[in-house]
């Protein structure tokens, strides 16, 4: 993401103590699984105190969060099913939430750290839930206009860069007509079959292989995405269809499945 780069209107961006790269930096290593989750623009952000509240029995997960500014106006405090993001920060193991502002906070020096790159290495798995219809159009086309986009555009995708190998996990979320436009068949098509994690295929990790020339080069039969679609159901909107994001319980069983943690 460009440094300056702006688009839209929010909310007073929070500022935490465990916003910044050097406070991700410096929790690289502290032995903890380390779940990144991420909203963007759909009202489905309001599933994300839950989704994190169920991670509380797991001392062992830390939690940072990404919020596009669309993401963040669905989270002012306008209802108790939408906390301020204060009260998103305080909830257990998260240790910080990074929205657009916190990328350039301060004017870049040579040596700095640079927050989608520390994001990047920290987590162990990237969780977008809600990926909305813009964000998915933007990660399709390698889009890196704000930091959610920026760290998917950054992601270590053969394993070999930062010496684990970790995954997106993307749960869609839009109007029923949006879900059902030609081209969003065509960015999903992306992201599964171009990028997707196969069937039978546990690991789901790109691998180094020897060419003819015996250059390291990477098997393309692996993937590193997994798309967790849609369900059927009455939508904010008053549409009724496909387009809702997958149950929030569903996601948190998957991700708990991915991390290795118990029931």
């Amino acid at each position: 993401m460009a440094p300056g780069s702006t688009s839209g209107a929010t909310e007073q961006p929070l500022r935490t103590a465990g916003s910044s790269a050097a406070a991700v930096e410096a929790t690289l290593n502290d032995g903890k699984h380390h779940l990144l989750l991420a909203a963007s623009g759909s009202v489905a952000t309001i599933k994300l105190p839950l989704i994190v509240s169920s991670f509380a029995k797991y001392p062992d997960v830390s939690i940072r969060i990404i919020l596009t500014r669309s993401a963040s106006q669905f989270l002012a405090g306008q209802s108790d099913e939408q906390p301020a993001l204060t009260s998103l920060a305080a909830l257990p193991n998260v240790e910080g939430i990074h929205q657009d502002e916190d990328e350039w906070a301060e004017p870049w020096t040579r040596g700095a750290k640079i927050l989608h790159i520390a994001l990047r290495r920290w987590a162990h798995i990237l969780v977008v839930a809600p990926l909305s219809a813009n964000t998915l159009a933007k990660t399709a086309n390698g889009i890196s206009d704000n930091l959610l986009t920026s760290v998917i555009r950054a992601w270590d995708t053969t394993g070999l860069i930062d010496g684990k190998e970790a995954r997106i996990l993307v749960a869609p979320a839009m109007n029923t007509a949006m879900y059902a436009h030609p081209i969003t068949a065509k960015q999903i098509r992306v992201l599964e079959d171009e990028w997707g994690v196969k069937e039978g295929d546990p690991e789901g990790r790109l691998e180094p292989k020897e060419t003819a020339e015996g250059d390291n080069a990477i098997a393309p039969h692996r993937g590193w995405f997994e798309v967790l679609r849609p369900i059927e159901k009455s939508l904010a909107c008053g549409d009724v269809g496909s387009g809702a994001m997958m149950e929030w319980t569903e996601i948190v069983k998957i991700v708990k499945e991915r991390l290795g943690l118990p029931s």
